[in-house]
């Protein structure tokens, strides 16, 4: 039977958890000492870790051959049933679908039996939040006077949707998401146990599609794995595998942005709506190339942001928009106004620091040209101002023909 990475390589001892250095320190310092608060709370992103750390503690408050430095075994019955999933007094609830009052009720109604095969019964409740506050109430006399063989692991993605009164209850715990190392290592472990190669380049790439989430790097790996059917892992695959626009093509539009050349922006634009690429996804993409371009300290900093913020600020205001290439015109037009607005900017604050002399003063009065204009002088030279007016900017074209 088919087994997925993330469970193949679930850590199995506090060690072998990427990541939450401190957390980790602090509850083998505590299982070592024998110190163990009744309740917990986890919070943080998922997949970084709650749920995994949370049976960690279950195995180590369990284990009957602790090692000094607060590790598990992992060779007695109870660590061994509780890395086949068979541990009776190991409770994992899912709170999103056993959310009611009635289901905490029965949970206090069995909290009081002794553990049937270890040292403590542990109740893992994910998604916490997801409980209702009726369910919250019932709880929260349990978690004020539990029974000493009982220890509550509460695991939450959303921790300002748990109530106070729980918090304070509660030995909290904030959990992170991975940093770039973090997840590269433990990447690096699974490939090496799988006698597989990858490419330094999609380390990153990884990284960014997981949002540092240990989980969701692992399950990209293994779609990576089965693409690349035993060869190499590159660039390639991954940006093909995970449907993400290639850097280079990315690069390209950029400096086309950098250069304000509105006609070949547009072209390049009509170009990869043609190649069917998605469009939203295309400027996603591209906003998250300026912000590592700024971190690198490749793109100017004040271009960079505007870029990024331009973008998601059109997006989500015409989220609604089928027509996404129709998005793509609109965040164009933007960033080329903004870097304009800019140059203004710096202009005039250039100019009003200087101070005219009376002379240059009379000098503009005397080439001063009064000029009038009527309806008639428009109408009679209407082709003439459209047709300057289409060379001027490549918007008034767009809106003269549209008129």
């Amino acid at each position: 039977m088919h087994i997925t990475l993330y469970r193949k390589y679930r850590p199995s001892s506090f060690s072998e958890v990427s990541g939450e250095n401190e957390i980790v320190k602090s509850l083998k310092l505590s299982l070592k000492n024998k110190s163990m608060a009744h309740a917990y709370l986890f919070s943080g992103p998922r997949g970084v870790g709650k749920t995994t750390i949370a049976r960690l503690i279950a195995k180590g408050v369990n284990c009957l051959n602790l090692k000094e430095n607060g590790e598990p075994c992992n060779e007695c019955k109870n660590c061994k049933a509780i890395n086949e999933g068979r541990f009776s007094d190991l409770i994992e609830i899912d709170a999103a679908s056993n959310r009611s009052i009635d289901e905490i009720r029965s949970l206090k109604e069995k909290i009081n039996y002794q553990p049937v095969e270890g040292l403590k019964k542990v109740y893992i409740i994910d998604e916490a939040h997801m409980l209702t506050k009726e369910a919250f109430n019932a709880l929260l006399k349990t978690l004020e006077e539990p029974p000493a063989h009982v220890i509550f692991i509460l695991a939450t993605t959303e921790l300002e949707k748990i109530l106070p009164t729980i918090i304070s209850r509660c030995q909290r715990y904030d959990f992170k998401p991975l940093d770039l190392e973090e997840m590269k290592s433990g990447l690096e472990h699974i490939l090496k146990e799988e006698n597989l190669s990858m490419t330094d380049d999609v380390y990153p790439v990884i990284y960014e599609n997981s949002s540092g989430s240990m989980r969701d790097s692992i399950s990209i790996l293994e779609r990576l794995i089965v693409t690349a059917n035993g060869k190499e892992i590159n660039l390639k695959i991954a940006e093909d595998t995970l449907g993400i626009t290639p850097s280079s093509r990315i690069k390209i539009f950029l400096n086309k942005i950098l250069n304000e050349n509105e006609y070949d922006i547009i072209n390049e634009l009509e170009s990869l709506a043609n190649e069917s690429f998605d469009i939203e996804l295309f400027f996603k993409d591209l906003a998250k190339y300026c912000k590592n371009a700024i971190l690198k300290k490749e793109l100017d900093i004040d271009k960079g942001l505007k870029i990024i913020s331009t973008i998601y600020d059109v997006i989500g205001k015409f989220k609604f928009e089928d027509d996404k290439k129709l998005v793509g015109y609109v965040i164009v037009a933007e960033i080329l106004s903004n870097t304009k607005q800019t140059v203004v900017k710096v202009v005039t604050t250039t100019q009003t620091n200087v101070n005219p002399t009376n002379s240059s003063i009379e000098e503009t009065k005397k080439n001063k040209v009064n000029i009038k204009l009527t309806i008639s002088d428009v109408k009679n030279n209407w082709n003439s101002i459209l047709a300057e007016a289409n060379n001027k900017r490549l918007s008034y074209r767009a809106f003269f023909n549209g008129s």
